[in-house]
């Protein structure tokens, strides 16, 4: 066809693994699949952990990385087979007829130079422009952006801007060199519901007025259906159905396909409040740089014993700061944390082995958070052997025990985390806290990067578990359909203040102060049309002064006067 831009075929990708003590394997991660984007169109491949998408995204820059090699098939780019392009074909068009937007910006910019340096580097390079032209051209895009002070934001370093800003100057510059095609892996996933949006419509826009074809990988359907004109929805790295987003929203066919839209709210019955709570913070005050940079104000909320607390909030609202004052890692400035009724050493060091074991914690990254070169069982009998002294047959007994707890049993005992799902990994995690028998765990955004069906069974774990140990927790997340699943009582974070706390009932119920409705309204749904739906109720309401002193700007964010 005259009007497509890439044409995938029977597209085979294989990796080479290297389990420590064993032999090098092959394993297969893409399975012949098949696909074509049109110029000017935006292709949504959706699909879990594993199944595939950002590889084949990357095959369309010919790159395969980790030890992943394009083993079969064609990848056609504006005609021509990139795959016999040879190193200086792929090197020609890297960065000029195809670019790529990350899913961590923060990772992918280099912190020593200016953004707007890095920026322009591709045009640079391709003779696309010359210094001048590339630097009015990313100014233009900071605008179309959205960027706050276009003309000078180039000027700032990487650390000098927040997620959401990062993510949109990683997206100009894909756009500078103006390519033909930009792949998007997971570009608003870390980000918290407000900050998403802002990024979606940019996003969108630029698309738009630029004309650029795109290839937009997410685990999220309702985010996809809000840019993607078609989806591909991809399994173990096979082809499970492709369609138009109408099709794939609202009449999918294949079974799976029918899980993932069909997705829904776990009927969690909110509990009240029967005893004194396992952990109070009192009034704490918590900051950075010896306190100059204060993150925490004043914040003071309760967890009692079986119950959850959802912490929730935009990025930098102090959430994972809250969650490094109650354990120790960062001691406040003022005010107490109390856990069973005795105050707890502000400094991690100076707890006692009994403080530590009784509060556990789990990881938003479950990929870094457990040594590669253990098995599943080191992993999760450590704690066994240091809080209880457990050895041999016993602790092994307990970690098998603990493996049916989280439904994977026995036979993952001598398994390495390299073998496992996103999914069980994070499962294990949850093993190796419990096994402490702790009062309360802090589980820090522990689904936030995990596909929805992954994520629904992971929280109707947590809230079995719960049943079953009468344990506690600490939820911090920025996704209001996990609180609304998980949640007994939920504290509103913004800014380092809490500015609505109460059961999750009372918060959850209008009226609602301005912040809370806000992320409320923020939470994508699956519906074609819900973002500009979402854009143009924002900004009816441009100017809106709520009590507090919060002003809603144009991007629907708020900001003191």
């Amino acid at each position: 066809m005259a009007d497509t831009l890439l044409d995938v075929r029977d597209l085979k990708i294989e990796a080479t693994v290297y389990p420590p003590g064993e032999h090098p394997r092959k394993i297969t991660i893409v399975d012949g699949v098949s696909l074509t984007l049109e110029k000017g169109r935006v292709l949504g491949l959706i699909g879990e952990s594993g199944a595939g998408k950002s590889t084949i995204g990357l095959s369309s820059m010919a790159f395969g990385r980790g030890g992943v090699r394009i083993t079969g098939g064609r990848v056609i780019l504006n005609g021509r087979d990139i795959l016999k392009a040879g190193r200086n074909g792929i090197r020609k068009l890297r960065g000029r007829e195809v670019c790529y937007v990350a899913q961590s910006a923060a990772a992918a910019f280099n912190p020593a130079q200016r953004l707007m340096d890095q920026v322009v580097e591709a045009a640079l390079k391709h003779g696309v422009a010359n210094r001048a032209e590339a630097e009015k051209r990313a100014k233009a895009l900071f605008r179309k952006l959205s960027l706050p002070d276009p003309d000078n934001i180039g000027k700032r370093y990487p650390h000098q801007v927040s997620g959401g800003q990062l993510q949109r100057v990683m997206t100009a510059m894909a756009l500078c060199s103006e390519p033909d095609l930009i792949v998007f892996d997971e570009p608003t996933t870390a980000l918290d519901v407000t900050t998403q949006i802002d990024v979606l419509a940019a996003i969108k826009d630029a698309i738009r007025d630029t004309g650029v074809a795109a290839l937009y990988i997410t685990h999220d359907l309702a985010v996809v259906a809000q840019v993607a004109d078609d989806i591909v929805v991809l399994r173990h790295g096979k082809m499970v159905e492709k369609g138009t987003t109408y099709e794939i929203i609202k009449e999918p066919k294949q079974a799976y396909t029918q899980a993932l839209v069909s997705v829904h709210h776990i009927g969690h019955e909110e509990k009240q409040p029967t005893t004194k709570p396992v952990l109070s913070v009192k009034n704490v005050t918590a900051g950075y740089g010896h306190g100059i940079v204060k993150v925490l104000k004043n914040v003071s909320v309760d967890i009692h014993p079986g119950q959850t607390l959802a912490v929730v909030g935009e990025s930098g609202s102090g959430k994972s700061t809250l969650a490094r004052a109650i354990t120790g890692l960062l001691p406040p400035l003022q005010g107490e944390v109390i856990f069973e009724g005795r105050k707890l050493s502000n400094r991690l060091s100076e707890r006692t082995k009994d403080d530590l074991r009784q509060l556990q914690m789990i990881y938003q990254m479950a990929d870094v958070a457990m040594n590669p070169r253990q098995t599943v069982g080191t992993i999760i009998g450590r704690p066994l052997e240091f809080y209880f002294g457990m050895r041999g047959k016993q602790r092994d007994a307990r970690v098998a025990e603990l493996l049916d707890k989280i439904e994977m049993g026995k036979g993952f005992i001598d398994r390495y985390p390299a073998e496992l799902s996103g999914g069980q990994k994070q499962r294990v995690c949850i093993a190796r806290s419990l096994a402490a028998k702790p009062k309360l765990i802090v589980c820090d955004e522990v689904t936030s990067a995990l596909d929805p069906l992954v994520a629904h069974g992971i929280l109707e774990l947590l809230l079995e578990l719960q049943k079953e140990e009468n344990v506690a927790y600490l939820f911090i997340t920025h996704d209001l359909a996990t609180v609304k699943s998980i949640a007994d009582s939920i504290a509103v974070m913004y800014r380092g203040e809490v500015v609505r706390y109460g059961a999750r009932t009372k918060v959850l119920t209008p009226p609602f102060d301005d912040y809370t409705d806000l992320l409320l309204s923020s939470v994508p749904e699956m519906e074609i049309g819900w973002l500009e739906k979402a854009i143009a109720s924002a900004r009816w309401r441009v100017r809106e002064t709520n009590a507090v002193g919060w002003t809603r700007t144009r991007n629907s964010r708020f900001r003191p006067h």
